[in-house]
């Protein structure tokens, strides 16, 4: 069964930081550009992070770059997030997605909450 599952999420002050995990399973994430949305109350849902599968490529929205690194561990067939100097605009549900030109994967979310 193709799965991703993310987790890492929660409650964290302003200039915190929190690491998200997506966990893969059934597919190889190798094969495939992995990235990191989020999604905040009333708003589209918005790329925050981007790797390429072919040549480890990164890339981020103008409002994370600086705070916001994605990684992945091969051996664990995990993509992180790691998000420091969080901000309360930061607030949202953050999704994994793992897209190839056949296919297009996407984890249930967890929510960062960033408040004093």
């Amino acid at each position: 069964q193709v799965q991703l599952v993310e987790s890492g999420g929660g409650l964290v002050q302003p200039g915190g930081s929190l690491r998200l995990s997506c966990a893969a399973s059934g597919f190889a994430i190798l094969s495939y550009h992995m990235s990191w949305y989020r999604q905040a109350p009333g708003k589209e849902r918005e790329l925050v992070a981007l790797i390429t599968w072919f040549s480890s490529n990164t890339n981020y929205a103008e409002s994370v770059k600086g705070r916001f690194s994605i990684s992945r561990e091969i051996a664990e067939n995990t993509v992180y997030l790691q998000m420091n100097s969080l901000k309360p605009e930061d607030t949202a549900v953050y999704y994994c997605n793992a897209r190839s030109t056949e296919n297009d994967y996407w984890g249930q979310g967890t929510q960062v909450t960033v408040s004093s």
